[in-house]
């Protein structure tokens, strides 16, 4: 019997990436839109709602399994793809978060001006 490389669980992978990538993307301008429209309260306590956080976890879990499986298709043993695919997901996820805030303290401190590149 040959091996058989997990290409469904590669796109599943991906496409779930993608669809939680659009659920971020509108729960995100939809917090955005609302904070700039009464400016109440702080943006980053918006940001660590259920409903921003969920959606950025099954981005992380969707580049995982596309990490992960991808690796599998090269030949490595599900054990290694793994082990390899997950500290590379979380410190990027980490660093995008960060990132993230960052950008997010800026606009509350400074408007969509302070966005701008000089």
């Amino acid at each position: 019997m040959y091996y058989v490389p997990p290409y469904i669980l590669t796109v599943a992978g991906f496409v779930v990436s993608l669809l939680c990538g659009k659920a971020f993307e509108m729960v995100l301008k939809e917090q955005v839109t609302k904070w700039s429209q009464d400016r109440s309260g702080s943006i980053l306590s918006e940001m660590q709602s259920l409903s921003l956080v969920l959606p950025y976890v099954g981005i992380s879990m969707g580049i995982l399994i596309f990490l992960g499986s991808g690796l599998m298709l090269f030949g490595f043993t599900i054990g290694l793809s793994f082990l390899i695919a997950l500290p590379m997901t979380l410190v990027t996820a980490v660093l995008i978060w960060s990132q993230l805030r960052k950008l997010l303290i800026q606009l509350e401190e400074g408007g969509s001006k302070a966005l701008e590149y000089k």
